[in-house]
């Protein structure tokens, strides 16, 4: 094992990858209905490979984790700031719940087996993954008025406590959330995310990367005119008022003809009528019979997304807009969907649009062209990162981490990770407003949450795995089953008062809560993993923010009642 050490001594980079590797690997493997998941598995892997000793600079980890929960504040932060308020109640709650079952369960296993102030600190650290206990603790310590001696003792076995029952405290969590809350649901995360998707976008029915409607809303189709209606393009258009259609092309004597709405419609010509499927259908008796492959026919449609900022249109109904852009101004174009900050809004006629709103139009280029120049801002869609945007977020997170209240002699800090949480929220959702610059395509959010997720949980475990083992082998059990206990029975207790007493009924929705309400980063990217989807970022979001404030107020309480 020696070359290993020393291949790894002059590329721990190759340790972290190697892990990452191996790591997903068994992650796929299925034991009868349980998959460990790329992070557990590259979690347990990384604790293997640290027992030949290997050293990856702290940086590294910190840089992973603020990529990480930066990229899940960015994707969730429209969402999260429309879900603030009496909703979050039930949040709230559960993370206080979190922080009290831990608390009590901490006290009562340090009192069994005999731990002492110090081991007892680290054992909360590290079972419930929460490392501001550590600095929190072993402060509260040193207030105690102990011999020099022993106080450095009692902090010393703070960090013995942590390193013992923070590898199982990570891993603990995931079994939990992942494999245990969809069997007390009887649903899938999976299937949850997927309904409380569909809620949010108002019943659009949403569909998968590869998936298509078989019976699209929007169709163009090809007729030749049977009788000599003596009708203007416009009759024909303009038939039925509530459902219109478009003629965008005339072949005539086999010529095309200049499509106007003064252009009258004579027996034999070909036409083709575009619009939405049963406009289309219920035009047909005016049009003919269907042809096919008709040589010139063929036409390239665009669809557009485009920001509003038209301030004539600003809280204005669709009724009102579409009366007052009939005519030429709205002709050929066909409004798909309309959304605000990542919701999709029904298309009513009494439904308020405003500044800032994303409209998809569909519709021939120069139609497009031409009302996206009345409406406001094409978002031209774009594979690029603006490096620009997410420096500045990355770095305003970090200043805000920087930043410190003391309750008491308690400080009290959301550190890089709150920090780097908060920032992604917020320039999220200003990105949801302005979406004119900010870019950060849905692929590079999931490279830095799979690989800023993954990468963190590694680096602890090539971190901290030897110790732990050599700790076990020197104190026992003790303090690992400890731990065990530590990181599962607050959870289980947590779970069934959110299942029982809060009523929780969504699956993906709750895991999401549960991961937060513990710190749980890893357990939180196995939940997203599943999912598919950001529905269980929102409510991570609120109880991670205040699991860092309530477990951190842990360490005090534990050196003062154990």
């Amino acid at each position: 094992m020696e070359w290993l050490h020393e291949l790894f001594k002059k590329s721990p980079e190759m340790a972290l990858f190697l892990s990452l590797a191996v790591g997903y690997w068994i992650g796929k493997i299925k034991f009868g209905k349980f998959q460990l998941g790329g992070v557990a598995g590259s979690l347990l892997v990384a604790v293997v490979v640290s027992q030949v000793g290997v050293q990856v600079d702290n940086g590294v980890k910190a840089v992973l984790f603020a990529l990480f929960i930066y990229a899940v504040g960015f994707e969730s932060g429209p969402q999260f700031f429309s879900s603030l308020g009496r909703q979050s109640v039930k949040e709230i709650i559960l993370a206080a719940v979190m922080a009290a079952t831990g608390l009590l369960t901490v006290i009562v296993m340090a009192r069994l087996c005999g731990l002492d102030k110090g081991l007892a600190a680290g054992v909360a650290a590290g079972g419930l993954t929460q490392s501001a206990i550590i600095g929190t603790a072993g402060d509260a310590i040193g207030k105690l008025g102990l011999e020099a001696a022993e106080t450095a003792r009692l902090q010393a076995n703070v960090a013995i406590g942590y390193a013992v029952t923070y590898v199982f405290g990570s891993f603990g969590a995931i079994i939990v959330c992942v494999n245990i809350l969809p069997k007390l649901m009887g649903r899938t995360i999976r299937d949850d995310a997927i309904a409380a998707e569909t809620a949010m976008q108002a019943g659009v029915k949403v569909l998968g990367p590869d998936q298509e409607e078989a019976a699209p809303s929007l169709v163009g189709r090809i007729y030749e005119l049977a009788t000599d209606p003596k009708r203007t393009v416009a009759d024909i258009e303009n038939a039925n008022p509530a459902t219109t259609i478009t003629i965008e092309r005339v072949k005539r004597d086999g010529k095309f003809v200049e499509v106007s709405p003064e252009l009258v419609l004579h027996r034999g010509d070909i036409v083709l009528a575009v619009g939405r499927r049963d406009a289309v259908v219920a035009s047909a008796p005016l049009l003919g019979k269907e042809v096919y492959a008709v040589d010139g026919m063929e036409l390239t449609m665009h669809k557009r997304e485009i920001v509003l900022t038209n301030k004539d249109f600003d809280h204005k109904t669709v009724d009102e807009i579409r009366k007052a852009t009939a005519g030429g101004v709205r002709h050929g174009i066909f409004v798909v969907q309309l959304s605000r900050m990542g919701k999709v809004l029904p298309m009513r006629p009494d439904t308020v649009v405003q500044t800032g709103d994303m409209v998809s139009i569909f519709g021939a280029e120069q139609d497009v062209k031409r009302v996206a120049a009345i409406v406001g801002d094409v978002i031209v869609p774009s594979a690029k990162t603006d490096f620009v945007y997410l420096g500045a977020g990355l770095v305003v997170g970090l200043l805000i981490g920087l930043l410190s209240v003391k309750l008491g002699n308690i400080p009290l800090t959301l550190g890089s990770g709150g920090g780097a949480l908060l920032a992604g929220l917020l320039f999220g959702w200003y990105r949801a407003k302005r979406q004119t610059f900010g870019a950060l395509p849905p692929s590079a959010v999931q490279l830095l949450k799979d690989l800023g997720l993954a990468g963190f949980v590694v680096v602890v475990g090539l971190s901290s795995g030897l110790q732990a083992v050599q700790t076990i082998k020197q104190l026992g059990l003790t303090i690992f089953g400890v731990g065990v206990v530590v990181t599962i029975v607050p959870m289980l207790l947590t779970m069934l008062f959110g299942r029982y007493v809060l009523r929780y009924s969504n699956t993906a929705i709750f895991a999401g809560a549960l991961s937060g309400s513990r710190s749980a980063n890893p357990a939180f990217g196995e939940v997203l993993d599943k999912a598919e989807n950001s529905i269980p970022t929102v409510p991570f979001a609120i109880t991670y923010a205040l699991a860092n404030v309530f477990l951190t107020l842990l360490g005090p309480l534990i050196v003062a009642l154990v």
